[in-house]
């Protein structure tokens, strides 16, 4: 077990942590939103040590509310400055659930600044990281390099989870942050033996052995690496939930594909991208892409992985294994209107009145290939398959029990799930 990081509270104050989607109102449902600077003497991965000061925002319900269990998310930096993509999809779970979340400054990017692995948006990014961005508030921190980011993590975790109370840890982190995280399986859990339970959701290869050549990892060095299989025999429990971005597109984990083990579930989505128009919200104008961004349904699926995992770890109830996206000759295969086959099916894939891929055009940039594309069916078609509005609704609704039933989806998102189909029913009536 890793020493606690030292938490020193910091007054209230504007909490830069980046987001799309309007914000959960912590105080209207009894919350409350907390950031410490947290410190130490970390280790990198060859034995260095170093001092930091980072930050960590926690969130948390009332005691008399609280479960037990604290998630702790890697805050992306990608775009250069630091983003909280995993609670913008799973708020709903933790809140709902009582969990105490945690968001951790891991890497050199988000408070030093640097280099940022995509643009996302004309001055979205911060190439001063929190200290460029408040100096007052956060000129006080120091983040040594990259190498040191796994122990940081560690610590801060150690630190919360003995703040709240915490039974069970699980980490949780998207994109570049579930890269890390499955570096950190592979090398440093087995030392650290922090967390009891993973969420991974969007990885591509695993980092390099090698302590980074400079103080920041990259995307481009992450997607450069090779990619790496993760332990299936761990004493903790990991879920990876992957969309088609990431199994064939630019995160291209399927040389790392596994069965799943007595500790690993790997869910991959049919219809999904990196990126999608849950996590963008109305900001997707901004981004300037071909067509309209993903519209698939990978937000229920991350909830649902989320209570399975919690649920694997505190009672030994395993989720469902998952078929895998069908793949063949390098291409994803496709059904008659043109989305991808196998993997974890939603509603919006299976009773269709658009297609839904994990790609965008060849000329988009880097951000439009991230969030995919959705192109709706033709008139023609969507009439060949849903003799009326009603005859949709009722398919739709079948299909998204079905998810729920499969253990893919909560009964407590079905509303949420019937009010995207009366959405998508628009286009029936068309």
């Amino acid at each position: 077990m890793r020493p606690a990081a030292e938490l020193r509270q910091l007054p209230a104050g504007d909490v830069r942590l980046a987001g799309a989607r309007p914000p959960v109102d912590l105080a209207a449902i009894g919350w409350t939103e907390t950031e410490y600077l947290a410190s130490g003497t970390a280790v990198s991965v060859s034995g260095a040590e170093a001092p930091y000061c980072v930050r960590v925002v926690l969130r948390r319900p009332p005691q008399t509310a609280a479960s037990g269990t604290a998630v702790v998310e890697w805050l992306n930096v990608s775009s250069g400055r630091e983003a909280a993509p995993e609670w913008t999809y799973v708020s709903a779970e933790i809140v709902r659930r009582g969990h105490v979340y945690a968001a951790v400054s891991a890497q050199y990017v988000g408070v030093e600044g640097g280099t940022g692995s995509v643009t996302v948006g004309e001055g979205l990014g911060a190439p001063g990281g929190l200290k460029g961005e408040d100096p007052e508030r956060y000129g006080s921190m120091s983040h040594p390099g990259d190498a040191w980011c796994f122990d940081i993590y560690s610590q801060i975790a150690v630190a919360v989870g003995g703040l709240v109370d915490a039974e069970l840890l699980l980490a949780a982190g998207e994109s570049q942050s579930a890269c890390t995280l499955s570096r950190y399986l592979a090398s440093v859990h087995v030392q650290h033996r922090v967390f009891h339970g993973f969420l991974v959701h969007s990885r591509g290869g695993a980092l390099p052995p090698s302590e980074p050549a400079a103080e920041q990892y990259t995307m481009a060095e992450i997607l450069a690496s090779n990619v790496g299989r993760l332990p299936d025999d761990l004493d903790a429990r990991v879920v990876v939930v992957q969309t088609e971005t990431d199994v064939l597109g630019r995160m291209n984990s399927f040389p790392a594909r596994q069965p799943d083990g007595p500790s690993l579930r790997t869910w991959e989505v049919a219809g999904t991208a990196h990126a999608d128009l849950f996590q963008i919200g109305e900001f997707e104008e901004f981004l300037g892409c071909p067509t309209p961004v993903n519209r698939g349904q990978q937000v229920f699926v991350l909830r649902a992985a989320l209570r399975a995992l919690e649920e694997w770890v505190r009672d030994d109830q395993a989720p469902p294994s998952a078929q895998e996206l069908e793949v063949r000759c390098g291409a994803y295969v496709l059904d008659e209107v043109g989305n991808t086959r196998g993997g974890v099916r939603t509603p919006a894939v299976d009773v269709p009145v658009e297609m839904l891929s994990g790609f965008s055009t060849p000329e988009a940039t880097i951000i439009c290939q991230l969030f995919g594309s959705t192109t709706a069916l033709d008139s023609a078609t969507v009439a060949g398959l849903y003799s009326s509005r009603e005859e949709y609704l009722t398919q739709y609704e079948n299909a998204a029990r079905a998810m729920v039933g499969a253990g893919f989806a909560l009964a407590e998102d079905l509303d949420e799930l019937f009010a995207d189909a009366v959405v998508r029913a628009d286009q029936v009536d068309a």
